[in-house]
């Protein structure tokens, strides 16, 4: 019994090491983490480059559902048109992730705000969802990181090579 209780609780004149049998085990939940938050941001970040498209070029029906794009230079939707798709691909391939989320979270929260609360107080009203769902899921992935299989990784390894 007293070999067991020091093995759970070293005394002070006994070294901590920590060995296969005393380091904790991950959770299922933690091993998950890193591709789960990878999927979201590379689904999340692909909608949103649809989005930049759609400004910009005029793909799938345009802003105006004729294939419009906005005029080039207007603030703020050509920009934001270009911030969703450089940014958003920034996102999706994991390079420069926080920094790019914490750019695409400001640009709907700016969306929402200037847009879609003057119309109405709640989003469901105004609808703004989709401004304040991005704004809330790339706020999380700039607090979150990238998750697995991002290039921010790759960077990283090589750095502390």
């Amino acid at each position: 019994m007293t070999a067991t209780l020091q093995h759970i609780v070293p005394t002070t004149d006994q070294p901590t090491t920590a060995t296969a049998t005393t380091a904790p085990r991950s959770t299922i939940a933690e091993r998950l983490t890193g591709p789960t938050v990878a999927t979201v941001r590379v689904v999340v970040s692909f909608l949103f480059v649809l989005h930049g498209a759609m400004g910009l070029w005029g793909a799938f029906g345009g802003v105006d559902g004729q294939g419009g794009t906005v005029v080039f230079g207007s603030w703020p939707g050509w920009w934001g048109s270009v911030i969703h798709l450089v940014a958003g691909v920034l996102v999706g391939a994991g390079l420069f992730t926080r920094t790019a989320a914490l750019l695409c979270s400001g640009s709907m929260a700016y969306a929402y705000f200037t847009v879609h609360q003057p119309a109405a107080l709640l989003p469901i009203a105004n609808g703004g969802e989709m401004a304040a769902l991005y704004s809330w899921i790339y706020l999380l992935i700039a607090v979150l990181g990238p998750g697995a299989f991002a290039l921010d990784n790759l960077r990283r390894r090589r750095a502390n090579r």
